[in-house]
């Protein structure tokens, strides 16, 4: 773009009941938010992504974000956070070449939300920056021919400095904005660049099937 009790790191949501805003530096370029106010976000991420072990870094990536979020140690600049009036705002906050991960900003306005998508085989860890977000898991259970089968797992009211992971195969989810009237924003980091991903369409006979997309950045 996000369950049961398998591999910890991958199905894990951890909740919190807060629900302050977080701080946003307004007129701030790709660079000074690079270098200045996500200095810091960048700093504990290179530190978690170095430690290689998939389950590691996932854990140490969600605390991270929740710890610099439910401090409100987290500028992110506002051209970053606009919503979009058509559907929600996906926004590349930095990448690191050398260690392979990106960071990825999306704003949800009242009622958007994706469909059923998979993270196309990278590990993610997404965080509640400001609002209330709606995560809703599925589990892969049986594949027929060429749609498939899933079984709802659970839904999830995740607030700010809420934050989870996905390891595949555990990388199936729906994220929809969950505040009637308000914006919410959440951060994603994601082990590569996650041009493209599988969503799912539901059909009246339980199967899906599976639709090819790519994924851009807006500006």
């Amino acid at each position: 773009m996000g369950i049961l009790a398998r591999p910890g790191p991958a199905r894990d949501f951890t909740l919190d009941a807060s629900d302050h805003l977080g701080h946003f530096a307004a007129n701030t370029s790709m660079r000074q938010a690079s270098l200045q106010t996500v200095r810091h976000l960048i700093d504990r991420l290179d530190a978690s992504v170095k430690v290689g072990e998939v389950h590691a870094v996932t854990s140490q990536v969600k605390t991270a974000l929740c710890d610099l979020i439910r401090a409100n140690d987290l500028d992110i600049p506002e051209r970053y956070v606009r919503p979009r009036n058509d559907r929600y705002a996906r926004r590349l906050l930095f990448k690191n070449r050398e260690l392979g991960y990106t960071a990825v900003v999306m704003t949800w306005g009242p009622g958007q939300k994706t469909a059923l998508h998979d993270h196309a085989g990278l590990w993610c860890v997404e965080g509640v920056v400001t609002g209330q977000m709606n995560v809703t898991r599925f589990d892969l259970s049986e594949t027929v021919g060429d749609r498939f089968r899933f079984v709802h797992v659970e839904e999830v009211k995740a607030g700010v400095g809420s934050s989870g992971a996905l390891i595949p195969p555990y990388e199936y989810h729906v994220l929809a904005n969950a505040l009637p009237d308000t914006p919410s924003v959440t951060l994603h980091v994601y082990g590569g660049d996650m041009n493209e991903c599988s969503i799912f369409e539901p059909h009246a006979d339980g199967l899906w099937t599976r639709h090819p997309k790519t994924l851009d950045y807006d500006d």
